[in-house]
């Protein structure tokens, strides 16, 4: 359940295309929307003649940009959603959005990826990193396209893959991507990555014998593992929900996930932002970091409230 959606602007159209999904999941689940940009003051921008310009150049550009929400604000609610408000703000653009989400209570918020505005470099993309380490707030990470955004489509988020690496916080990401994927009777798809056998590359004298304890690990894990998202996929046959599991090898979980996604036709990827074991790595700047630059679909990312296994944050 949804009580409002935000969405981070930066002025350019190339941003525009989280308004897409955003309008999208606000008309099915009912809820205003609310559009947020940081305004930059000049002196950060410009480190000469900040103090002369700041007077009569800064006014000018708040104007600019609150005319620019306003306009979105009236191209959205010409698509068909009325409850939309725009939100001008100063401050360092992650802080903003973060405070925003939760003045607003906002239960998702939806942006690209990266922006191509004059003023990206403050905003999408290092802003997106800082948001997933920081809030605690899902984040729907949408890859912008190069032509203008139509605000009048609807895409459908019709499968949705969940890696999870057998621990209680990575578990944290499934009630945001049930959430998400009621709105359009979406199938799921949990995930586990195994890491394989040591490859042959030589044979030492005892390589066979270490070779066959390291296949019987990974038969036994591969096991573990299946039992173990069978267990999960309760949680979704209780509430009516389409699921499937699969149990994969590589020593790569980035490059699993992506494959698993592309050759599924998955529409939606969605995990959290740390753990352990087999996706101990699932950190911004490792497997996260990969898959959200690496996927061409949208990418759901949620950092848990709490540390409940133990790990480091």
């Amino acid at each position: 359940m949804y009580h409002s959606i935000l969405v981070p602007l930066d002025g350019s159209t190339f941003g525009e295309h989280a308004l897409v999904f955003a309008l999208s999941i606000a008309r099915r689940a009912e809820v205003p929307l609310h559009l947020v940009h940081a305004h930059v003051p000049v002196a950060l921008m410009y480190a000469e003649n900040a103090f002369n310009m700041e007077g009569t150049l800064d006014p000018k550009i708040r104007e600019q940009e609150k005319a620019y929400l306003d306009g979105a604000a009236k191209r959205v609610a010409a698509a068909g959603l009325h409850r939309v408000t725009p939100v001008l703000t100063d401050g360092p653009a992650a802080d903003v959005i973060r405070d925003q989400a939760h003045a607003t209570r906002s239960d998702l918020i939806v942006m690209t990826t990266h922006g191509r505005g004059p003023l990206s470099r403050f905003w999408l993309g290092s802003v997106a990193d800082q948001l997933v380490r920081r809030c605690s707030v899902p984040i729907l990470l949408v890859h912008p396209k190069d032509d203008l955004p139509n605000l009048t489509s609807a895409p459908v988020l019709s499968r949705v893959l969940i890696p999870l690496d057998g621990s209680k916080s990575a578990e944290q990401i499934l009630e945001p991507a049930m959430s998400l994927g009621r709105l359009t009777n979406a199938e799921y798809t949990l995930l586990r990555v195994v890491e394989p056998a040591m490859s042959v590359g030589y044979d030492p004298v005892g390589y066979a014998g270490l070779q066959a304890v390291d296949e019987r690990r990974v038969a036994l894990e591969q096991k573990e593992a299946q039992t173990y998202l069978d267990r999960v996929a309760e949680r979704f046959k209780a509430q009516k929900l389409r699921v499937q599991t699969r149990v994969v090898t590589s020593h790569h979980p980035a490059v699993a996930i992506l494959d698993e996604a592309a050759t599924t036709g998955t529409s939606l990827i969605a995990l959290q932002t740390h753990g352990r074991r087999g996706l101990a790595r699932v950190l911004l700047g490792s497997v996260a970091d990969k898959v959200v630059r690496g996927a061409t679909i949208p990418v759901l990312v949620f950092r848990p409230n709490s540390n409940l296994d133990g790990d480091m944050t």
